[in-house]
């Protein structure tokens, strides 16, 4: 969800609870896990009536879903994090060992109230630890937001929103530092590598425009080559052939508004990288992902949980995944898929062939088995200690 429309003490607190995290049940030596950030500082009632209330109660939960159909929280640690996404502001390594929790914004008194402000921080937590452990902070940009690990995992980038810039980290091993910042010019969003490592799209969303980034071993530039893609772009992913780019379009009021909204194809094995199609998917898609198989994506459309109920077009609380097709670099909107309140994150399992949604609303994430571009709700829910805002399973 977009910041635009929609302490130190504070700190202290928060490292101070992150030593008391309970394990539920001790982390594997090997499984397939997935990161959930809970947001407990924003709420809509039922009129979608958004309140800001005080911090305290936000949880980063670590998820094993070895066994698709019945996953379960290994552990839930406090932790600050934010529905103001796009709900990638989180990661995990290739080989499961770090887990990398950007918090976008702070949570700062606003006489009897709060508001949100521009946070800089960024956690670092070993997955390998029982319980998981908190083993460093990076300052980065102003409101780190949507990051990204690359296939090799030694390399992490992070578009500060607010610094319009992205942070570059080195990863090895444990040890995650701050190797360099590239100024973009405009505010940015989220970041999606290439699968060689040697690219990587950024959303431009206030442009409408999505930028490449050049890399060459730990050096990473602007490649000053912008493409005009659908209404505020949010979100990015690329396909596992590495081929092309799908960028989810959030439409002009960062929220459903009634209005048809698009994802854009960007042809990466042309040079320069263009865009070749636009594909309508629905009303405000945030969420996004591709499947480890390539073969299908989903756009996840919010749904009227945080609109008023009022509002002309608020026709069903619930939100839906738009199904799409991928054969080559044709990409086509085959089916729809309704979910709960308010979904925001969405990951696959590592295989394929199952889909996790979270529902920020509802409180919990829903549970979809994938069959090529079928895609159907198991009736199955986890339920969460907060309501998931962001969450992303294991880079690959």
């Amino acid at each position: 969800m977009m910041l635009n429309r929609r302490c130190a003490a504070h700190r202290v607190r928060v490292l101070l609870l992150l030593a008391t995290a309970v394990a539920v049940c001790p982390l594997p030596a090997l499984a397939d896990l997935m990161i959930i950030g809970n947001d407990e500082k924003v709420v809509f009632d039922a009129e979608g009536t958004r309140k800001f209330v005080a911090p305290g109660k936000d949880t980063i939960s670590i998820v094993d879903i070895t066994d698709r159909e019945a996953p379960k929280i290994l552990i839930s640690f406090p932790l600050m994090n934010s529905i103001f996404g796009p709900p990638v502001n989180l990661a995990i390594t290739p080989d499961e060992r770090l887990a990398i929790v950007a918090n976008s914004v702070d949570w700062i008194p606003d006489g009897a109230s709060w508001k949100p402000g521009p946070d800089t921080k960024l956690y670092i937590f070993n997955l390998k630890t029982n319980p998981v452990s908190h083993i460093g902070t990076i300052e980065v940009g102003k409101q780190p937001s949507g990051l990204a690990i690359n296939r090799a995992g030694d390399m992490a980038l992070v578009a500060n929103r607010a610094d319009k810039s992205i942070s570059v980290l080195s990863i090895q091993g444990n040890d995650v530092k701050l190797i360099d910042t590239v100024a973009m010019g405009d505010e940015v969003a989220s970041v999606a590598f290439t699968p060689d490592g040697k690219r990587a799209l950024v959303t431009k969303f206030p442009v409408h425009k999505i930028a490449v980034l050049s890399i060459e071993g730990r050096k990473v530039t602007d490649a000053k080559h912008d493409m005009p893609v659908g209404l505020w772009p949010y979100n990015i992913d690329v396909t596992p052939n590495g081929k092309i780019g799908i960028s989810a379009d959030n439409g002009a009021s960062g929220a459903p508004d009634g209005h048809v909204d698009t994802v854009s194809i960007i042809d990466l094995e042309q040079n320069p990288p263009r865009v070749i199609d636009r594909v309508v998917v629905g009303d405000a898609p945030e969420g996004f992902a591709i499947s480890p198989k390539g073969d299908v994506a989903v756009a996840v459309l919010l749904g009227g949980a945080s609109a008023p109920k009022t509002a002309w077009f608020n026709t069903k609380r619930n939100g839906s995944l738009a199904v799409l097709k991928i054969d080559g670099k044709k990409v086509t909107r085959v089916g729809e898929v309704e979910v709960g309140g308010l979904p925001e994150g969405v990951v696959f399992s590592p295989d394929g062939k199952y889909l996790y949604v979270g529902n920020y609303t509802d409180r919990d994430v829903s549970i979809l088995k994938v069959d090529g571009t079928k895609i159907t709700d198991t009736g199955k829910k986890l339920k969460l200690p907060g309501q998931p805002a962001s969450m992303r399973g294991r880079a690959q």
